[in-house]
């Protein structure tokens, strides 16, 4: 993977996961509310949205990995809307 993580995200979205797609909404309402102010958050919070979801449809349960694309798609548009310049290619480059 070569990503070296700097939140608890991909922790947080697996205990969510035990709980069911509420506690993923939750989840994913409370960390964008605290973290939508920070680039480098918000991106790891993009990226963990997008493999949670690979991870879900590999293991077969579409309905997660299809709240995870749901939630991915919505942050990934607010992203692109509201992330500007440095902050923007910092975004596509860890993306990518």
């Amino acid at each position: 993977m070569g990503y070296q993580f700097k939140t608890t995200f991909w922790s947080d979205f697996s205990i969510a996961d035990i709980f069911g797609e509420d506690a993923v909404k939750d989840t994913y309402k409370r960390a964008f509310k605290e973290w939508k102010d920070d680039t480098v958050y918000v991106t790891e919070l993009s990226l963990v949205l997008n493999w949670k979801c690979w991870q879900h449809y590999e293991r077969g349960n579409e309905s997660l990995s299809k709240l995870y694309s749901d939630l991915y798609y919505e942050l990934d548009a607010w992203c692109l809307d509201h992330l500007k310049g440095d902050d923007l290619v910092y975004y596509w480059k860890t993306l990518d």
